[in-house]
């Protein structure tokens, strides 16, 4: 709710600060005396775009403050959470116009622009001004007066979620097709190429076997004549080195008795030549292995032929990364099969999911429907009694072509002013003063199933006097019981009703004529109220009608 309003150097307001009731504040005045202003001043805050021609000194800035209590409502603290504004019990909003015209506007003393401004100062007030384009002729207020007279919240909740699941799997089912586009279009392609692979049969560093192989074979001769000498050498020659090295032994052992570092020397050339000899056997069992085979040579040339094609044609290096390649390709072609598979399971899983939406969105239809009656007789009976009994409301639900986040159902308040029976949409057929006093009439039967804000009601009693306007005052109590309302009025029978009657008036300030306003006493009450039934100089009787009225 709205707890204080102050405002500087706006048109001919010079300074004003009040404070307001939670419940029913009406706010009166001469025909002039600045109440369009006051209304004027606080449409800043709720974001309205500035006018420069307010600004009534132009050596100063024009500054509106509004102090509101946040309470519970909710939807106000996500807002300022997702807006990473300071969540406070009370909420600051504040506009400054500087005397260039610019205008800069703060919540909690933090900057913000004015569409977060637009879009918070909604969830706190709600503004009927004549000839505004009101939230009435909205689809989505008018959706939730038949959900919140309907009170199905588990079931909307319900069936938003099933409808979110709807919408998930949906996606992920366009995403399996949009898959399987793809993978048809590559498959021809991922085919030809696995085959390739495939064909091939490479296994596990072939390629580098082949080739350690083909070097052997291709040295093979070299190698044996190579091995043969030193062999030779080792074993059979005319002097072997073997046999040299057990003859030095043998000669030194006859005298190891006689020098004690001869044994130690016998040892070390007994193990050379163990070594040498075994080297020997070696040189020769590796020699008998070594052959040159033309068509062995032939056959690896062609498997290193075939795999260094491949290794080229895929950009890689070894035969790891040619059978790991092969190896995607096989997942690639196996998913073309699967996915199929995956679609059809999908598809089954989007359908049980629409068919759970639709039965959920059947639920809300039905009850709305339920709804539609009932709030066409309760709102065209508060219309005959708010002035309007020639006012016919009817609501027609009718459904779309697909599931929305809502449900199914297009959602038309439809309006005749006159008994004509041509029913119109409101938004194009009603006048201001027949909009507000709709909403009224609208919003006090959901007031209490509907998280309202504050509300304004703007000389809501044009074109209406003695019984109407009272019902409209009597209206306006009952909502106020559950939130903070305003109705700026000409009529004595509203005015009777306040919890806090607020005058707005001119006063002269040395040569300039300002504009004021101020909480009234019970006394003063009377007296004001007295003023709008008989004129300036009230009548004993219209001063008692005026008692009776702020009394009862």
């Amino acid at each position: 709710m709205l707890k204080k309003l102050f405002i500087q150097n706006y048109a001919i307001i010079d300074e004003i600060e009040i404070e307001f009731s939670q419940k029913l504040n009406i706010i009166t005045g001469e025909t002039g005396a600045g109440k369009s202003i006051l209304m004027g001043a606080l449409s800043l805050i709720l974001g309205d775009r500035v006018d420069t021609s307010v600004l009534q000194s132009r050596d100063k800035k024009c500054f509106v403050e509004g102090i509101f209590a946040i309470g519970e409502k909710k939807g106000v603290k996500a807002f300022l959470r997702e807006q990473d504004l300071d969540v406070e019990e009370e909420l600051v909003i504040r506009r400054e116009i500087g005397s260039n015209g610019k205008s800069r506007a703060f919540v909690n003393d933090t900057p913000v622009n004015l569409e977060q401004l637009r879009r918070l100062s909604s969830m706190l007030v709600d503004l009927h001004r004549q000839f505004d384009t009101l939230e009435l002729g909205e689809s989505d207020f008018q959706r939730q007066v038949l959900d919140a007279l309907a009170g199905h919240a588990d079931v909307l909740q319900q069936y938003q979620a099933a409808y979110q699941q709807w919408q998930q799997a949906q996606q992920a089912l366009t995403t399996l097709l949009q898959q399987k586009d793809q993978f048809t279009k590559e498959y021809d392609y991922n085919k030809f190429l696995f085959d390739e692979l495939q064909e091939a049969g490479l296994k596990e560093n072939e390629l580098e076997d082949a080739d350690a192989a083909l070097r052997l074979l291709s040295n093979a001769e070299g190698i044996k004549t190579a091995l043969s000498k030193v062999g030779y050498e080792l074993s059979e020659g005319e002097a072997p080195l073997v046999q040299q090295l057990k003859t030095l032994s043998n000669q030194l052992s006859a005298f190891t008795d006689h020098h004690t570092a001869l044994p130690a020397l016998v040892q070390r050339l007994v193990s050379a030549q163990i070594e040498l000899q075994d080297i020997a056997d070696e040189v020769e069992r590796i020699n008998d292995q070594v052959q040159y085979d033309p068509q062995k040579i032939e056959q690896l040339n062609d498997r290193i032929s075939i795999g260094y094609k491949l290794l080229k044609k895929h950009g890689v290096h070894t035969t790891h990364e040619l059978l790991a390649i092969k190896d995607d390709l096989e997942q690639k072609l196996q998913a073309v099969l699967n996915i199929d598979e995956a679609i059809q399971s999908r598809e089954k899983a989007v359908q049980q999911l629409l068919q759970k939406a639709t039965d959920l969105a059947a639920k809300l239809t039905a009850n709305r429907v339920k709804q539609v009656k009932p709030l066409q007789d309760k709102v065209n009976k508060l219309l005959a009694q708010v002035g309007m009994p020639n006012a016919r409301l009817q609501v027609a639900v009718s459904p779309l072509a697909n599931l929305q986040v809502t449900g199914i159902d297009d959602i038309e308040f439809l309006f005749d002013a006159n008994k004509s029976n041509r029913y119109e949409p409101i938004r194009k057929v009603a006048s201001g003063g027949e909009l507000s006093r709709l909403m009224l009439c609208i919003k006090s039967l959901v007031a209490q199933s509907l998280d309202l804000p504050t509300l304004i009601f703007d000389e809501i009693d044009t074109g209406i006097s003695g019984e109407a306007a009272r019902q409209v005052g009597v209206i306006m109590k009952d909502l106020a019981r559950q939130r903070q309302v305003f109705s700026i009025t000409h009529q004595p029978q509203i005015a009777g009703k306040a919890d806090a009657h607020y005058y707005v008036h001119k006063e002269s300030k040395g040569s300039a004529i300002k504009t004021n306003i101020r909480l009234l006493s019970q006394d003063e009450r009377i007296t004001a109220i007295a003023k709008m039934l008989s004129g300036e100089k009230p009548t004993a009787a219209a001063l008692e009608n005026a008692r009776e009225m702020v009394m009862n």
